[in-house]
């Protein structure tokens, strides 16, 4: 098995998280989380369902604010300015890019999919939206199947289909960090290498988080992975460590071992 090669220490610091609480009303769902993700990494997130895991990706481009019962502590830098400051939000969510778990494809063709942020941008030629949708698509590894196609709804696609299109219209808006959220909950197993690769290749242009439930595609991809536990990040590692033994908290080798979960 081919592994993920560690970041290195004096890599830049793309996102950094301080302090991190997230409660529901009064139900706590993270608490006094800190990280930091640095620049072309692949940063894994794992843990049990009701971990934090998502409501950790919700504040990073905001999504918070969708949820007047949502409420955040602490603070979030992205390339060294806290998310908070910004006015624009689109504008930052334009930066960060997310793909969730269950793909949704706009009812709109395959191309409209894709072209929608660029156009809503404005600026662009169609000349330059034919260039930036079949980009998208080719790297998301969806171009060779829909190219013929691209007319047709994207709703109509195959499920792993449309989680690339997905992908491809995330990456549509030249984002500096992607997170994914368990996206191999839509797709079979074929499919699922075939993202994967993308995301690999993805990783040299880009950061990505990547908040999954099978700790073995933690394992194949991401360069150090994070454990949640119940509101709590318990550990933080080098991937490959968290399965070879070296770990500090006997709760993270439980888990990746497969006795809870």
């Amino acid at each position: 098995m081919t592994m993920p090669t560690p970041v290195a220490q004096e890599a830049k610091v793309k996102l950094a998280v301080q302090g991190l609480s997230i409660r529901y009303g009064h139900e706590s769902a993270l608490r006094d989380v800190s990280l930091q993700i640095h620049e072309h990494e692949i940063f894994g997130v794992i843990g049990p369902a009701n971990s934090g895991k998502t409501s950790f990706l919700k504040t990073i481009n905001r999504m918070d604010v969708f949820n007047p019962n949502m409420h955040v502590e602490g603070a979030i830098l992205f390339d060294g300015r806290d998310v908070r400051q910004w006015r624009n939000v689109y504008a930052l969510r334009s930066r960060i890019g997310v793909v969730f778990p269950l793909p949704v494809g706009l009812p709109l063709s395959v191309y409209d999919n894709v072209a929608l942020s660029p156009r809503l941008h404005g600026g662009q030629s169609q000349a330059d939206l034919d260039v930036i949708v079949e980009r998208c698509l080719t790297r998301a590894a969806l171009w060779d199947e829909v190219k013929d196609r691209l007319d047709a709804l994207g709703s109509m696609l195959s499920g792993g289909q449309q989680q690339r299109l997905t992908i491809a219209r995330a990456l549509s808006q030249d984002p500096d960090l992607l997170m994914l959220d368990e996206f191999s909950i839509a797709v079979d197993p074929v499919t699922t290498m075939r993202i994967e690769d993308v995301l690999k290749e993805l990783r040299k242009e880009i950061t990505i988080i990547l908040v999954t439930n099978l700790v073995q595609q933690a394992r194949r991809l991401a360069d150090r992975t994070a454990f949640f536990l119940q509101g709590e990040c318990v550990e933080i590692g080098v991937t490959e460590d968290l399965f070879t033994g070296a770990v500090q908290d006997r709760r993270t080798r439980d888990y990746v071992e497969g006795k809870f979960g």
